[in-house]
């Protein structure tokens, strides 16, 4: 293009020249052969001025369109190889649905685009790294669109590969820009109803879907907002490549708070956000959990470019544009919509009469004292129900259907098949014409008309036949009554109240009744019939001693065709009753939800158990794209192994990767290498906090005083989420997470020194040791800077190899290094991974802390090596080996990587050995209420065994302790039997009120208590010693002093005889308590002594501390700011 423009530019100014040549020879020539040629001339200066315009470059922001347009990409993830200075990399994420990765081989030019791209504020979302070898640092079917006019050696094979299906590669060659699409293979499905489609067979066609092995994307929230109350998700579907969802994203720290629901639109293949949409008025949030209602994921379908929602409890059905979000239909006489399926063009929608306000169903609550106890219940009144038929595209009404028939139609039971609808009433299963509405016909089914919420039939359509499962009619019939009695709905949080009942089989051409078998309904949820691999499968496995789904029959006979053993021949349940959701199939396994997520292979009968993984309360898992998505959840069942957030997780590659063969050097030596001064001569100063809490064992204290009376010194704004601080002589550092970001500030002024920009997201601040700055990167790397001016001494890749995912809106290596290394005699300690179950292992890697070389590796795989699955015999209850990444800890003797234990060389030692830890890791800083920090051995699983430990040994939200004494922000108890409604403490409250009432509240307070003396934790040898453990349980510790507090403590820090805690204010007692808890009213810091508990003095901050955002060195205060700054205050003794 450039060329042909150069080529019209230089047509025009030759024209312009011949008219000038012709102008001076006809200079004698009359005016009106003049006035003949100035048409001519003014034509000629138009072209010249078109030409230049066509010959000028294009910007980097409009060759961004017209990149973005020619390949029809609405969103996802960019790949620009050979992204130079940065500029058209920066301009192709044209808005906040695109995440964009820039690659060079010219390391200087890496350099140039990064700071380019910060100086353009948009580093993180958009970032640069140096490409090495032919192969692409990303995971399979990853990214959407891969840009570049020179692939610099990486084969065009190696482009696809990453490429996600439907996904663009826009590449020049031979000076011609070429457009190539990867294909969506034929064996990947979509997942477009609840129920799969609209027939409500809950089984995929997807034949790659399988057990999971690595993980392909993650997004949060990390944990669902409450395992007592409503699930924080109602439904996922997924169509064209995306994946869609409806979740409470309000603060996980106080559920009482006021919901915030939202649609949300990601990329099925990489998470990256594409839009969302808030929903104002959902389900009452603080409705008893594993309570339904059981249609409520129904209402969200996703057909090709469409999504059909409801954006409210009470509102219409809405048709939305599934690449932008945008509403394109709202469809008339939809209020009130409960459900919806789509089916060849048509829209079929169960609605409801919308009840006056005063009257709706969300407001006939129970008060504040009964929702402490939701047990045995309370009524719920439904609405009289209607079907309504419509035209998806036009939204013209086809016919409706209001009457006795549909008044009490069953939740979860309209479906759809070959120009028949059906759906089943509390006394028979209906057939209609699909066009007309017209009974086809009508067939006796009665159903039991007092039942949970959570509790519905299932109907299922497969080819000619019709499949209806429901518990069975307890009550006796009446001649006059009991047939004319509305079904009473219970809304109870009660679990396995699950009768045996039957699965009946109907024809579908006249209702004939063909055969029935015995079906039970799940653990709080429907009764699952699923049609896999041309069978009939249902069973029962409402509690760990069922049997499971262990028969498979002919759809129209029902004879039974093929039987498997049962479960607990293969594998221990753990979990006491099945997870409260359905479970799902494709027709190459049963996917079930026993404890975790069990693959049963349909051919062979055996079960392939992966604990460390479940789906969301009354939802479940999808499989579906070659992919399962297991979204956020509320439980805390292994949870030491099992993974949090809304997972995308991938099967075992048929092949490995091209670069996991290869002997590639995995440390890489800087400008600054072996030209740090060798400090080994020098006191380091004992008023430094130069690690992430100031030692190795994350104690928080340091001897040094810092006075209560504080005054500013000095703030220095960064940018938003920043990590807490480490103080090394004269330097502070602090990392600007999102941003890549290792900064060094003056600790006199505040100036900033240096920066230095890593390959991805640093979580915590570095360590700082003889001269160095040590921090672990999500790129998979450790890194060694110079502390004194930030040149790279040397980084060492931690991964196994270089392959990047989707975490959390960023591009991250499948094995992160937590950022604050710990280093300990000259080693230093790194782990790399996300889960002992996923891609391979964490691997804990030992490092010579000045030059890089590795001294040893630690696999820490908890799968079986021979069969590559979960070990069989290791589950303990809800408990199972496993271990999650974290910053590391070490005491002198042992390091340890949250409950698990290591000697120095690396080595796995038993759990025995109290120390500081949270089971959710140093850095997770949501507050959910089943975990805290500790002073212990290991961490209690499920709904009674969280709570056990807190009762037992020291633990709060933040700890921090000296050679004596333990001191903490935290609740006064931890009760098993209901979760908290409130940061304050107050409980929900799930049993009799008088029941225990002395242990029916709990509220936050700052404690001391005395430390224990040091040895190893040994377990109960006996029943007696059980027995006596268990009721130490329920004792209360005993404390030094315990003291509430006007601040929500998110930073503690004890220096010297000063306690200092730091957060927002009480949220109780401002009239915005979310932007309160958010830090958008500011903060406050309030100075204890370390002796009583007595207050010494209090401090506004206009912006809290991040979580654990605080320091002391040096007679300073440094806090980290949630609104981006970073704070010095000088303290000094109050006379």
């Amino acid at each position: 293009m450039i060329m042909q423009n150069r080529n019209n530019r230089f047509t025009a100014i030759t024209a312009l020249k011949t008219y000038q040549k012709s102008k001076i020879k006809n200079k004698n020539c009359g005016v009106a052969a003049m006035r003949r040629r100035i048409p001519y001339f003014c034509f000629l200066i138009f072209n010249l001025c078109i030409s230049s315009a066509l010959a000028q470059p294009l910007t980097p922001s409009r060759q961004a369109e017209d990149i973005l347009k020619t390949c029809n990409v609405t969103g996802g993830l960019i790949v620009h190889i050979g992204s130079g200075n940065g500029r058209l990399t920066a301009a192709l994420r044209t808005n906040d649905s695109y995440l964009v990765h820039g690659l060079d081989r010219d390391s200087t030019r890496v350099e140039l685009a990064r700071k380019y791209i910060q100086s353009a504020g948009t580093y993180g979302p958009v970032s640069v790294d140096q490409l090495t070898g032919d192969s692409l640092p990303f995971t399979n079917n990853l990214v959407n669109l891969v840009v570049s006019e020179d692939l610099g050696g990486v084969p065009m094979d190696e482009v696809m590969r990453v490429l996600a299906p439907g996904g663009t590669a826009y590449i020049k060659t031979g000076g011609e820009w070429e457009k190539t699409v990867k294909p969506r293979p034929e064996q990947i499905d979509e997942w477009t109803h609840s129920m799969y489609d609209a027939t409500n067979n809950a089984v995929s066609s997807d034949s790659i879907v399988g057990p999971p092995h690595q993980i392909q994307w993650v997004v949060g929230p990390q944990w669902a907002r409450s395992h007592d109350h409503l699930s924080s998700v109602s439904g996922a579907v997924s169509a064209g490549g995306r994946i869609f969802y409806i979740v409470d994203e309000a603060p996980m720290a106080l559920v009482i708070l006021e919901p915030d629901w939202h649609l949300v639109a990601r990329d099925a293949f990489n998470g990256v956000l594409l839009w969302k949409r808030r929903i104002p008025k959902w389900q009452w949030h603080l409705r008893g959990f594993r309570t339904g209602p059981s249609d409520l994921s129904r209402r969200l379908v996703a057909v090709g470019s469409r999504v059909y929602v409801t954006l409210g409890i009470d509102g219409p059905l809405v048709a939305m544009n599934a690449a932008t979000g945008k509403t394109v239909k709202t469809y008339e006489q939809t209020e009130g919509t409960l459900e919806v399926v789509y089916c060849e063009g048509t829209l079929f929608v169960v609605a409801g009469e919308v009840m006056a306000q005063n009257e709706s169903t969300d407001r006939q609550r129970p008060g504040f004292t009964q929702v402490r106890s939701q047990r045995p219940g309370y009524v719920e009144n439904p609405p009289d129900k209607r079907i309504v038929v419509l035209d998806a595209e036009t939204g013209r009404v086809l016919w409706s259907k209001s009457d006795s028939e549909t008044t009490e139609l069953m939740p979860t039971t309209l479906a759809v098949s070959k120009g028949r609808v059906f759906f089943q009433n509390a006394d028979e299963v209906f057939c209609m014409d699909a066009r007309s509405g017209d009974n086809v016909w009508r067939a006796e089914r009665s159903t039991s008309r007092s039942r949970q919420t959570w509790s519905a039939p299932t109907l299922v359509v497969y080819g000619d036949v019709v499949l209806s499962a429901d518990r069975a009619v307890a009550e006796k019939k009446t001649l006059d009554t009991d047939d004319q009695r509305k079904v009473e709905w219970i809304v109870s949080s009660r679990g396995g109240q699950a009768p045996v009942g039957e699965l009946i089989a109907f024809s579908v051409k006249d209702g004939e009744r063909l055969w029935s078998c015995a079906s039970r309904e799940c653990y709080n949820a429907p009764a699952d019939v699923l049609v896999a691999d041309g069978l009939v499968w249902t069973g029962s496995l409402v509690k760990a001693s069922d049997p499971g789904i262990t028969e498979g029959r002919d759809p129209v006979t029902g004879e039974i065709k093929r039987r498997r053993p049962v479960d607990k021949e293969f594998f221990a349940a753990g979990m006491g009753h099945h997870r409260c959701y359905r479970n799902k199939a494709t027709n190459e396994y049963l996917v079930l939800g026993r404890s975790g997520v069990e693959f049963i292979e349909l051919d062979t009968g055996k079960p392939i158990p992966n604990h460390w993984v479940r789906g969301a309360c009354q939802y479940g898992v999808i499989p579906c794209n070659g992919l399962l998505y297991a979204a956020t959840n509320p439980c805390a069942c292994f949870i030491t192994a099992k993974i949090p957030g809304f997972n995308c997780l991938a099967p075992k590659p048929e092949s490995p990767s091209r670069e996991m063969g290869k002997s590639q050097a995995r440390l890489e030596k800087g400008p600054a290498y072996n030209q740090i001064e060798n400090r080994n001569s020098q006191i380091e100063n004992p008023n430094d906090w130069p690690t992430y809490r100031h030692d190795n064992a994350r104690s928080g204290y340091t001897p040094a005083t810092v006075g209560s009376a504080l005054k500013p010194a000095w703030n220095t704004q960064l940018g938003r989420r920043l990590s807490s601080v480490v103080v090394a002589r004269d330097k502070l550092f602090v990392v600007q997470i999102d941003a890549h970001t290792v900064h060094a500030l003056d600790t006199e002024t505040g100036r900033k020194i240096w920066s230095y920009t890593a390959g991805g997201r640093i979580d915590s601040p570095p360590t700082i040791w003889r001269g160095r700055a040590l921090f672990g990167c999500s790129d998979g790397y450790a890194y060694c800077l110079r502390a004194s001016n930030g040149a790279l001494a040397w980084r060492f890749r931690a991964a196994p190899e270089d392959r990047r995912i989707v975490a959390y809106g960023q591009l991250e290596s499948a094995w992160p290094v937590p950022g604050s290394v710990l280093v300990h005699n000259g080693t230093a300690y790194c782990a790399a991974g996300r889960s002992s179950y996923l891609d391979g292992s964490i691997r804990l890697c030992r490092l010579n802390a000045k030059t890089g070389q590795l001294l040893s590796e630690t696999i820490i795989d908890h799968r079986d090596p021979e069969t590559g699955y979960q070990r069989k015999g290791t589950v303990r209850g809800t408990n199972m080996p496993g271990a999650l990444p974290d910053v590391l800890s070490c005491d002198g003797q042992s390091i340890y990587m949250r409950h698990n234990r290591f000697d120095l060389e690396g080595r796995p030692q038993n759990p025995d050995v109290p120390h500081l830890f949270s089971s959710a890791g140093f850095l997770e800083d949501s507050w959910w209420h089943r975990t805290y920090w500790q002073v212990g051995t290991s961490m209690g699983s499920n709904y009674g065994g969280w709570p056990r430990t807190g009762n037992q040994v020291p633990a709060g939200r933040l700890l921090v302790l000296d050679d004596e004494s333990i001191y903490g922000f935290g609740r006064s108890q931890y009760i098993h039997h209901g979760a908290h409604v409130g940061i304050d403490g107050a409980t929900v409250f799930h049993f009799k009120p008088q029941q225990d009432a002395q242990r029916r509240f709990t509220h936050y307070r700052a404690f001391a208590t005395e430390r224990q003396k040091p040895g190893r934790d040994r377990q109960p040898a006996d029943a007696a010693a059980k027995r006596k453990r268990a009721a130490a349980s329920r004792q209360t510790k005993k404390y030094r002093w315990t003291e509430q507090q006007p601040v929500i403590a998110r930073a503690i820090v004890l220096a010297g005889n000063n306690l200092f805690l730091a957060g927002p204010p009480d949220i109780f007692s401002s009239e915005e308590p979310a932007a309160t808890l958010e830090g958008k009213r500011g903060g406050l810091l309030c100075v204890l002594s370390a002796a009583d508990g007595s207050e010494l003095a209090r401090h506004d901050l206009d912006s809290p501390p991040v979580f654990d955002g605080m320091a002391a060195a040096n007679g300073k205060l440094f806090i980290s700011t949630v609104g981006g700054k970073v704070l010095a205050f000088s303290g000094s003794e109050i006379r």
